[in-house]
């Protein structure tokens, strides 16, 4: 098939690539001329594992294309996917004007009947309005289909490979017939296919995302409480884990979540009842708790330096918000380090992918090419991404780096076991501080 993808964010780049790895032909299209001749190239503009091969690959067998002109992009396109930004407004509502702005456009453009369909997040009711904003200039037919994405960034990949089901949203047997060829080859393995209509398949994804936003939350309050009555979070997390009804995933508690999804899709779904006038009270209480969460070692650390962090040097491991991606999009690490920086606090800062993105929101902090290098002379370390390499750690090597054989774990990394053996005072969610009577506040 002939595709085009206008957008070539995290969405659009891994469908365009993934759909060109499976033998159609795809121009991806974005109106950054430095972007688009980056990716012209062979220079992928984001990390996401394994992504880079599939990249090269389709580029150099030819499958895969780029433009700035939309019209040259969209040529005799069987389905157009609009993955285009929908950045939340301050009252949480996601903003539609790219996506409508491109709808526009295209209605003079169309030649013959094309599937467009809505990659992007959007609220319920748009499908609707794109179907309008084409038909405004179109001359030909043309179905519009709600085509929502199930990615976790740092597996995306495989997610669009090996999809657990594909939503579609359309009322046309023309549009399912064009989507089912288009899916075929990625449920071969009998995953299914799931057509709903349009307003469905809209609220199928704020749905999804705000439902593990909430079980994630939910986990942080009874860490929460934990440690109030003496309890260990991850006990818990295994005895509830193990029951069918509830699932091992988004069990683990730890300082919020971020990202590009579920805050925003939390806000969206909240801005949604608000406008239909529904109170979704759970919706009101999840983005509470997380923005609580998110800064919840702070003052544990505070408290450690007596209410005085002026002239500590924080080592902070973690700047993404999630392993296995560079995005730093609502990650809790940013307001911390914010929040250490007003106390009076200087911050030294490793992140495997994220460090160049942070540079440009937080140049005053100073970044290492190494996870020990930001330890040393360091008074106490802060972790604040769940990075693999953080996992097993050299801890004699760390104890002589630090000041403070001090950790403040955001991400509960280490056993607590592990930290009593190795001397170190260890501060985690929802689990019982450690606290050696050696590790006293060095001068």
């Amino acid at each position: 098939m002939k595709i085009a993808v206008v957008g070539t964010g995290y969405v659009g780049l891994v469908t365009g690539t993934c759909f060109a790895e499976t033998g159609n032909q795809v121009t991806c299209v974005d109106i950054d001329a430095h972007k688009v001749a980056r990716m012209q190239n062979g220079e992928i503009p984001i990390y996401e594992p394994g992504l880079d091969v599939l990249f090269d690959r389709n580029i150099a067998e030819g499958r895969l294309s780029f433009t700035t002109n939309l019209a040259e992009g969209i040529q005799d396109a069987e389905v157009i996917f609009l993955a285009l930004p929908t950045p939340p407004g301050e009252d949480g509502s996601a903003d539609l004007k790219y996506i409508l702005g491109v709808a526009n456009d295209l209605g003079p453009l169309l030649h013959q009947y094309v599937v467009v369909i809505d990659k992007s997040t959007v609220p319920v009711g748009t499908a609707q309005k794109v179907q309008a904003a084409i038909a405004a200039n179109a001359t030909v037919p043309f179905d519009v289909v709600s085509n929502p994405e199930f990615l976790r960034e740092g597996v995306a990949v495989e997610d669009f490979m090996k999809p657990d089901r594909v939503v579609v949203g359309t009322q046309s047997e023309q549009a399912k017939r064009v989507m089912e060829k288009l899916y075929a080859p990625l449920v071969r393995q009998g995953n299914p296919v799931i057509f709903m209509d349009e307003r469905s398949a809209e609220m199928t994804k704020y749905a999804a995302n705000s439902f593990l936003a909430l079980k994630i939350t939910f986990m942080n309050e009874i860490a929460n409480l934990c440690e109030k009555v003496g309890a260990n979070v991850d006990d818990i997390r295994r005895g509830i884990g193990t029951d069918s009804r509830i699932g091992k995933r988004f069990l683990f508690a730890g300082i919020g979540y971020g990202g590009s999804c579920f805050p925003k899709d939390v806000q969206a779904l909240a801005r949604t009842s608000r406008d239909y006038g529904y109170d979704f009270r759970t919706l009101t209480s999840v983005m509470a708790v997380n923005e609580d969460q998110k800064k919840k070692l702070i003052p544990i650390v505070q408290d450690y330096f007596e209410g005085n962090l002026e002239g500590k040097t924080i080592a902070v491991w973690g700047l993404a918000f999630k392993p296995y991606t560079d995005d730093i999009r609502e990650a809790p690490a940013l307001e911390n380090i914010k929040a250490l920086i007003a106390a009076g606090a200087k911050v030294t800062a490793y992140d495997p992918e994220a460090m160049d993105n942070v540079k440009k929101l937080l140049p005053e902090i100073t970044y290492c090419h190494t996870a020990y290098a930001a330890l040393d002379d360091a008074d106490v370390l802060m972790i604040f991404t769940e990075w693999p390499q953080f996992r097993t750690p050299d801890f004699d090597k760390m104890g002589k780096l630090l000041k403070n054989k001090v950790i403040f774990d955001g991400r509960n990394l280490y056993e607590l076991s592990t930290m009593k053996e190795q001397g170190f005072a260890y501060y985690s969610i929802g689990r019982s501080a450690l606290v050696p009577a050696e590790a006293a506040l060095a001068d």
